[in-house]
């Protein structure tokens, strides 16, 4: 059972009731709790894009809960003026999927962190995902912890120096995108904490998308990872870097869209002068694939040095949800004929034990 079957209107293909109130601004969605991160952090700008981004979706700030687990990110549902809950490390994606299973009238987030979400929360994250559980989540990647004062976390790369691996880590970094996309997330986004626009773009997409939703966010972390993603901040460095993928436009960049993404012998993608291969080589972008490979492939451009970072909506496609199946089940164990307790009771799977 949806919330439509339930009398509640449509908005933006999200099941949720929409509120009267026209005049919504930033500042409604704001708390009386005093903001603390460290000075420079990265989760400010994303904190007040997201405030001001909430009202664009004309819903009651009772309908719309945020949840989060353990690390910095997650003190952000003390700073919004809406429902929300400070759960435990690494399970927020099971407490969102409980919601917006009982709950089709919520609008349900789920905020994290690199560490939360893909160390010993990764078997939650990789479920929600692989259920497409109506459930938006925006998954802070700073490449450290920084709660607990600089340890490497799943996205540091390889050799990085920290307080747990003093003589550098050996650990192969996950990509995030990538694992999303394993996990066959119908939708799959990246966006730099610093590029407003082009986050409050993805988190729109995110928002009116129905089913489960991740939305990778590069946060800068001044104190225990500093500069972590300067090159793609610095204007001329961000040109030879960042691809955009724009739906329905060919994939190219640089100062003057000298260069494109083509596809390479292996059946993914890769990164070509666009005087030397011509423009019709290049791939146009279409998200609403339904083959993962396309995307995934996509993921794979470039590497931890973020020589090449492709941003914006990578995925983006319809799938029935968890939550609409479950409910749907429910209520028709609801209108089945009545069981039978005592044949239950004496039936074949049933022992007696001495």
């Amino acid at each position: 059972m949806t919330a439509t079957d339930l009398g509640l209107p449509q908005v933006g293909g999200l099941d949720l009731v929409p509120t009267t109130d026209e005049t919504q601004k930033a500042k409604d969605f704001k708390s009386d709790q005093e903001v603390r991160w460290c000075p420079g952090c990265g989760d400010y700008v994303v904190l007040n894009t997201v405030q001001s981004f909430l009202p664009t979706l004309g819903l009651k700030r009772e309908n719309i809960v945020f949840v989060s687990g353990i690390g910095c990110s997650s003190r952000f549902p003390y700073y919004l003026n809406t429902y929300g809950m400070h759960s435990i490390h690494g399970r927020a994606p099971a407490i969102a999927t409980g919601l917006a299973t009982t709950r089709p009238d919520l609008s349900v987030w789920v905020v994290t962190g690199d560490g939360d979400a893909l160390s010993i929360g990764g078997n939650h994250l990789i479920h929600a995902l692989r259920r497409n559980v109506n459930i938006k989540i925006l998954l802070f990647n700073n490449r450290i912890y920084g709660l607990t004062k600089g340890q490497y976390s799943p996205t540091s790369g390889q050799g990085m120096v920290t307080k747990s691996t003093p003589m550098g880590s050996v650990d192969t970094p996950f990509n995030p995108i990538s694992l999303a996309l394993g996990a066959e997330a119908t939708f799959v986004g990246r966006a730099l904490d610093s590029d407003k626009k082009g986050l409050t773009e993805v988190l729109t997409a995110a928002a009116r998308h129905r089913g489960s939703a991740l939305v990778e966010i590069y946060q800068n972390c001044p104190i225990f990872n500093d500069g972590a993603f300067d090159v793609l901040k610095d204007k001329d460095e961000a040109a030879q870097r960042i691809i955009p993928l724009r739906a329905g436009e060919p994939v190219r960049f640089g100062s003057e869209g000298e260069f494109g993404v083509v596809p390479n012998r292996w059946g993914g993608f890769e990164v070509a002068k666009v005087a030397e291969v011509g423009e019709s080589e290049l791939i146009v972008h279409d998200p609403t694939i339904t083959d993962t490979a396309y995307a995934f492939g996509l993921s794979r451009i470039g590497d931890q040095n973020l020589n090449h970072t492709p941003t914006g909506i990578f995925r983006q496609v319809s799938r029935p949800t968890y939550d609409d199946d479950a409910r749907a089940q429910v209520e028709q164990a609801r209108s089945a004929k009545p069981a039978d307790l005592q044949a239950l009771l004496t039936g074949k799977d049933t022992w007696t034990v001495d």
